[in-house]
């Protein structure tokens, strides 16, 4: 744990978007489809269909949450990385291996690294992990950025898309043969049985395995186009940035809907086509952010999101069976709970859990206390 700079350069839309993004896994998600359980209001009925993943080829706004973070660990890039350059390039490197090694060991811990017997971890646990393919994803996205120029960035972009997609399309697998996209038939699958060891999360496939992780790659590279827009091209205005943000977004969301047709829009995968549709929404997303809160200066509202956001890694590892927000609510607010109509328990309990939470942030953020990876 370390304390924040108030210096920091951060943008607030970053932290606010973070926060967003996290909120929707802290219960979030939760009390839409609770919400639109009680009041069976269309409109609410089809937004709680939005927060649950796909199973296998689509989206839905619950898929956003993943690539949304790993994009905005691009757009922090030319914050971040200019800053740590005055240090020297040895202590920026030294940086870069630490914190992909330490969210990786996160990343084991919520596997089960800490209370999986010793003996059994090489069969029992898995060895990917979201944590994982964020570390891997940035690490591998920062070198790119550092040993490249700006036009150089966007032609890995292009190649490591391309080249994923003609991997996949092209490389038969045994039993299979190319182009197959199911869930046991493609070769990201196969070669996650064949290469990784432990317990892949999904029995014969790993969603967050080694193939599948290089076009995540390009989903950093994706926020860090984003982030050298907003800090360093002096002929655009705030306003015409969030502009250019917004029509990107939504140039990069019909790509990947036109790709879609011959490459599904897969997050298990994460498909070229996921890359660009998923990308295309992040972009969006940062352009009403960004515009809203840095351009505008509208800040009061998005309180909540920052305390979320500048803690993200911390909620995200605590609600792995740290902390038992559950009893935290239960504790406070069960008495209350139980005096309403049974009917609005549920939500009730749903708030409860995400108030629950954000106060535990809050307390941080009070001390003035993150932990920074």
């Amino acid at each position: 744990m370390n304390t924040l700079s108030s210096g920091s350069s951060r943008l607030v839309s970053l932290d606010a978007l973070r926060g967003f993004d996290m909120f929707w896994i802290m219960g979030g998600n939760l009390i839409v489809i609770e919400w639109a359980r009680l009041t069976q209001a269309p409109w609410l009925n089809w937004l709680a269909e939005q927060m649950h993943h796909v199973e296998w080829h689509g989206f839905h706004f619950y898929d956003i949450i993943f690539p949304l973070f790993i994009f905005l660990s691009g757009v922090s890039m030319p914050f971040s990385f200019d800053k740590r350059m005055q240090s020297g390039k040895k202590q920026l490197y030294l940086h870069i291996f630490k914190r992909t090694l330490i969210l990786i060991f996160f990343g084991l811990i919520t596997r089960g690294l800490l209370w999986i017997p010793w003996q059994e971890l090489r069969h029992q646990m898995g060895y990917t992990s979201v944590l994982g393919r964020i570390a891997l994803a940035w690490c591998l996205a920062s070198f790119i950025y550092l040993h490249s120029t700006h036009r150089q960035r966007w032609i890995w972009f292009g190649v490591i898309l391309a080249g994923y997609w003609m991997m996949m399309a092209l490389i038969p697998v045994p039993g299979c043969g190319a182009g197959n996209f199911t869930h046991d038939g493609n070769l990201a699958g196969y070669l996650d049985r064949l290469l990784l060891p432990g317990k892949l999360n999904e029995g014969n496939f790993d969603s967050e395995g080694l193939l599948s992780t290089l076009p995540a790659v390009a989903t950093a590279l994706l926020g860090s186009f984003a982030g050298h827009l907003i800090k360093n091209n002096s002929s655009l205005t705030p306003f015409q940035k969030g502009i250019v943000l917004l029509g990107a977004g939504a140039v990069c969301m019909l790509a990947g809907w036109i790709w879609n047709f011959t490459f599904p829009i897969n997050k298990k995968l994460w498909t070229s086509s996921f890359v660009l549709y998923a990308g295309g929404l992040s972009l969006i997303l940062l352009s009403v952010f960004y515009l809203i809160i840095d351009v505008w200066h509208f800040k009061k509202w998005a309180f909540p999101f920052v305390i979320i956001g500048m803690n993200s890694i911390t909620i995200y590892m605590v609600q792995r069976g740290i902390i038992q927000f559950t009893s935290m609510r239960d504790f406070f607010l069960m008495g209350f709970i139980r005096s309403m109509p049974e009917a609005w328990q549920p939500l009730l309990n749903a708030v409860g859990f995400s108030l629950a939470a954000w106060v535990f942030l809050y307390f941080l953020y009070k001390k003035n206390i993150f932990l920074k990876v």
